[in-house]
């Protein structure tokens, strides 16, 4: 790729993030691997589109938005991940694993229009503007899908569960 120094340079500083978000998102290591080179190669492949008043990082997050939602579309079947292969998807919820291992199924059983901007928003600290501008919806739309996700965990975390879905049991 011919991209300028720079904009490498500020391209693998945004790695790291982009990782805890594409491994949140897919709950699968090797998939979420995936999801970052594809972005990656993207963006390298793009650099000239990149305006450089953005933020590099919210406009990587939409090329792996984008990436996940082309390979969704690709794959419609829907698969499950063992707790034990996504443990480190997301950062220590304090020294409870049982707690960490139920919030990350909890995360696991909401809608995917749900957990996006959720994640964007409280494991990335994006804006909602930003999270707007990553999924290319509304902001009011955000904020109405980040307050049913957060609803949904809760329920899901109490043992309440959605009319749609299963209550989480711990065993430890």
């Amino acid at each position: 790729m011919d991209a300028p120094t720079a904009f490498r340079q500020q391209l693998l500083g945004t790695i790291p993030r982009l990782r805890r978000y594409a491994r949140s998102l897919v709950f699968d290591t090797s998939a979420a691997d995936d999801l970052v080179q594809t972005t990656l190669e993207r963006a390298l492949a793009h650099w000239h589109q990149f305006d450089q008043r953005r933020d590099i990082l919210v406009w990587t997050l939409a090329i792996a938005h984008n990436a996940f939602m082309d390979e969704r579309r690709r794959d419609k079947r829907a698969s499950w991940v063992d707790a034990e292969d996504v443990i480190d998807a997301l950062p220590a919820v304090g020294n409870d694993l049982g707690l960490r291992m139920d919030l990350l199924a909890a995360l696991a059983k909401l809608p995917v229009e749900q957990r996006q901007p959720l994640l964007l928003v409280t494991l990335e600290q994006l804006s909602y503007a930003e999270c707007a501008e990553v999924l290319r919806i509304p902001v009011g739309t955000v904020m109405s899908r980040i307050s049913r996700a957060r609803t949904a965990l809760r329920d899901l975390l109490d043992g309440r569960a959605p009319a749609n879905a299963r209550g989480l049991r711990r065993v430890v």
